[in-house]
């Protein structure tokens, strides 16, 4: 299955570390549903961003997560190979 590294270019204002947990946990109970394995996420809390690796049929499947979960889409993503 592909991978893909979606990219949160902007943090909602006052979200901690705390919160992105919260969602990637949110991620992690519904996305069997979708086929999809959200595998690690980084927060880069100065710069306000979050960058979530993910193993995916689809970018849709992946996007449909985040919807569903708690609608913090990606506003980028992008297939990556592991090198």
């Amino acid at each position: 299955m592909p991978l893909y590294m979606d990219v949160h270019a902007a943090l909602p204002d006052g979200a901690t570390a705390e919160d992105v947990a919260a969602a990637h946990a949110k991620d992690l109970e519904i996305q069997g549903r979708y086929g999809v394995n959200y595998i690690s996420y980084w927060v880069d809390a100065e710069g306000g961003k979050v960058f979530c690796l993910v193993d995916a049929p689809n970018a849709d499947a992946a996007h449909a997560v985040h919807r569903e979960a708690h609608g913090l889409v990606a506003d980028e993503i992008y297939p990556v190979v592991e090198g």
